[in-house]
């Protein structure tokens, strides 16, 4: 197999000065909060946003950070509008370009994200579009506004679905909605998309942030090691076979038996006390 060159293609000069800014974050009581902040163009993709993204990402979640969940977000009234299509904004859907920012910047990206060592909520305020649409869908626990939606709108531009759209919707919502989704490129509800079972929450936009903060906040309280352990458990689930699932749980679960979280987990239910997994 080809080893994929992982770094940053050559030149996107345009972007070095500005990136960083289309990126904010913050932590709260343990929780981290990366917002794509790009409001005047609805927080559309481009690689250098990808980029400080990622690193935005790597800051999150690297020991000692004090990150015990993370909350994916957008800034104004999108989630994210999909990869731009701007000239001079770097983008992804340029044909001599394509593969190669795929490959370089948006795959890396996506796979730091499936790795992450934290639960990850993504709070999807609005419009997911696209590439963005994937983005949103590699939250482990994901929240709606009432207001959002989601759209596959690669076929209105005579694309394909990428950034992982084609093996994440599948396995969220089967084959047939997933077909009728690309091919069609009809908008999504917020609440179509929980009765398909595609998000997990919807709130209404007055307090959206506040109840998926409260959500996030209820992860961070967790056994956030063993939290970790439980979405590789589910990230590798669908490529597995049975005994090599069985394996990995009992591979997982052997490092969790000797963790400080289950022993503070099993003495708390000993005491008839909430266990007290931050102190861990």
């Amino acid at each position: 197999m080809r080893k994929q060159d992982r770094r940053r293609p050559a030149a996107f000069p345009e972007e070095q000065d500005v990136s960083d800014s289309w990126i904010s974050s913050r932590t709260e009581n343990g929780v981290g909060v990366i917002a794509l902040d790009r409001p005047e163009v609805l927080n559309a993709l481009s690689p250098g946003m990808v980029t400080a993204f990622s690193a935005a990402l790597h800051a999150m979640t690297e020991p000692g950070s004090g990150v015990r969940a993370l909350v994916v977000t957008g800034a104004g009234r999108a989630f994210c509008s999909g990869a731009s299509l701007s000239e001079g904004d770097g983008n992804a859907v340029t044909t001599t370009r394509a593969q190669g920012v795929l490959q370089q910047v948006y795959h890396p990206f996506l796979r730091a994200l499936r790795d992450c060592p934290v639960p990850v909520v993504t709070a999807v305020n609005g419009p997911a579009v696209g590439a963005g649409m994937s983005v949103a869908l590699m939250g482990d626990i994901i929240t709606c506004a009432r207001s959002a939606y989601f759209l596959q709108a690669f076929r209105r531009i005579g694309l394909v679905p990428d950034c992982g759209s084609s093996w994440l919707l599948p396995r969220l919502v089967g084959q047939a909605r997933a077909r009728e989704l690309s091919l069609l490129g009809e908008k999504l509800s917020a609440e179509t998309a929980l009765e398909w079972g595609l998000v997990n929450r919807v709130y209404d936009d007055a307090t959206f942030m506040d109840d998926t903060m409260a959500l996030a906040r209820q992860l961070a309280d967790g056994p956030v090691r063993a939290l970790g352990r439980i979405r590789r458990l589910y990230w590798q689930s669908p490529v597995n076979g049975f005994e090599d699932q069985l394996n990995l749980e009992d591979e997982l679960q052997f490092a969790a038996t000797f963790d400080p979280e289950a022993a503070e987990g099993v003495a708390a239910f000993r005491e008839k006390r909430p266990a007290d997994f931050r102190k861990v």
